[in-house]
Parts: C-alpha cells; sequence; structure tokens
C-alpha cells in the first residue's frame, strides 16, 4: 500500500516548496510517488474523483479571518475595514457587509449551524438595557470569523468529493487579543521573549497571528458542505481531543517517556481534531 500510495505535498511558499524539491531531487530514499505542489490549497481548482485523504496539521490556525460586529437593536452584522494613514497607524471602519466571502459565510453559518448565535450577541435584554446607558456602544464586540477556513471546506466539497479528513489545531488559546470573539494570538519577538499584543492592528510580516477554532461550529460546517448529497454515504465527520485522538490512533509505548510521562497524552491539551 506504502509504495501505491500518491503523496501531494502542498506548499503555499516558495521558498520552503524550492528546498523540498531540492531534497526530493538529491534524496534516493524519497518516496517515488511524493509530488511537491507550490500552490495555496485555496486556489486549488484539479477535480479528484478517487478516494483520498486529506491531511491538516495547524494549517487552519494560520488562514485568514474577518471581522465582524453587529448592531446592538437589529443584530445586523457590519463588516471592518482597516484604514492605513500616511504615517502607519491604522483605524477600523465599519459597513454593512458587502463581501461576497462573509455574506456566503453568514449565510452557510446559519444554514448549517441553526441553533448557533454568535457569542458576541448577549441577550436581547441585556443589549437593550446597554442601549439605554450613557455613552453606550451601537454595536457589539468584535468577532473574527473563519472566512477563509470556510473556503478550504469549499475547496475540499467542490473537488474531493470522495475525501477523508484528518484536521488539528488549537480550538483555545492564551494570551489572545481582548474584548473579541475568536480573537487570535499576535505576538511578537523583543529581547528574546514573545511578546503579546493587545491588538491585530500591527505592522504586516513583523508579527505572528494565529487563531482558535470552533471546532463544534467547524464540524456542523464541514458536514453540512461536505457531507451532503452523493457524499453523504461517506458518513458525518467527528470531533475528538488530542487525548482521545492518541488514545486510539498513537503507540503510546513508543512515546511515554523515562518518568512515566507521556506528552502525546499530557501535551497539546488545547488540540482537537476534525475526522471523517
Amino acid at each position: 500500500m506504502y509504495s501505491q500510495t500518491e503523496y501531494n505535498l502542498i506548499e503555499i511558499s516558495p521558498k520552503l516548496a524550492r528546498q523540498q524539491l531540492s531534497r526530493h531531487a538529491n534524496s534516493s530514499t524519497l518516496h517515488g510517488n511524493a509530488r511537491i505542489i507550490n500552490q495555496s490549497i485555496l486556489d486549488w481548482d484539479k477535480h479528484e474523483s478517487r478516494p483520498c485523504f486529506v491531511v491538516a496539521m495547524e494549517v487552519i490556525d494560520n488562514l485568514a479571518h474577518d471581522v465582524v460586529r453587529y448592531d446592538y437593536q437589529t443584530d445586523t452584522p457590519y463588516q471592518a475595514l482597516v484604514h492605513v494613514f500616511d504615517d502607519g497607524e491604522f483605524e477600523e471602519i465599519y459597513e454593512q457587509v458587502y463581501d461576497p466571502l462573509i455574506r456566503e459565510y453568514l449565510a452557510t453559518r446559519a444554514l448549517a449551524a441553526k441553533k448557533y448565535r454568535s457569542p458576541a450577541l448577549s441577550s436581547r435584554l441585556y443589549r437593550k438595557l446597554r442601549s439605554q446607558m450613557p455613552l453606550a456602544p451601537n454595536m457589539t464586540q468584535a468577532e473574527f470569523v473563519p472566512t477563509h477556513a470556510f473556503r478550504f471546506i469549499q475547496v475540499l466539497g467542490k473537488h474531493f468529493p470522495r475525501h477523508r479528513i484528518v484536521l488539528s489545531d488549537f480550538y483555545k488559546l492564551p494570551d489572545t487579543v481582548p474584548n473579541a470573539v475568536s480573537a487570535p494570538v499576535v505576538q511578537t519577538r523583543f529581547d528574546g521573549n514573545m511578546v503579546p499584543c493587545t491588538t491585530y492592528l500591527v505592522q504586516p510580516g513583523w508579527f505572528d497571528i494565529f487563531f482558535p477554532t470552533d471546532f463544534e461550529l467547524l464540524l456542523q460546517m464541514y458536514n453540512h458542505m461536505c457531507r451532503a448529497g452523493a457524499s453523504a454515504a461517506l458518513g458525518p465527520a467527528r470531533v475528538c481531543s488530542q487525548r482521545e485522538f492518541a488514545r486510539k490512533y498513537a503507540e503510546l509505548a513508543n512515546t511515554a517517556t523515562r518518568s512515566g510521562e507521556n506528552p502525546m497524552l499530557d501535551f497539546y491539551e488545547n488540540n482537537k481534531f476534525l475526522l471523517s
């Protein structure tokens, strides 16, 4: 099975793709059916009708999100735009949702997760009382919506109809941007230490930005988009914790330390898996 399997490694970075291609060309031990493809999975346009596995480990935490806030009275969503001033300062500007990807994501979320309600939307009674207070805001706190993880699922459903997925990522993170739903960690290195920031409005290229994933919502979106119609016969996906995954699939005797600890069970407690 190993010798007959095809491996397609999709690498968005040209530099890393060149390094992998160089290693592949200069090694006699690498798999003959392995291909390195320098492309974003979000731009994938080739149809694969054969059964396959899609393995995505810590991929979606780096995919771009959009920021929305909701009107306190009507629940109407507004999208954030970032205005960059001549001196390099940033300012958020909100307008009605015109971006087609945000609109499609919100519409699909409403269909796939009918009972889901954004944590940014507190109870109507609270919002009504809050709106009557002096200097009350007219919009809720921000929500970072995973529009490009949504695009990733669209690609899987459209071009890999018989796929099964093994996806793992963070479902919670420390030191996230405060006062926002599904907010990212934004950090940079200073004097050898990683320093978290309190805003995502930072200079591009100098900061690491990564997001937690709501796996229960992701599961509903995935089943709605990738396990409907002809693909329904493959069965619904499921979510499990890192510990549950390791207990079922890992060779734990090979990962235990001399002290008796097992990193596969004791670490990565903020990870979950989506499996189909």
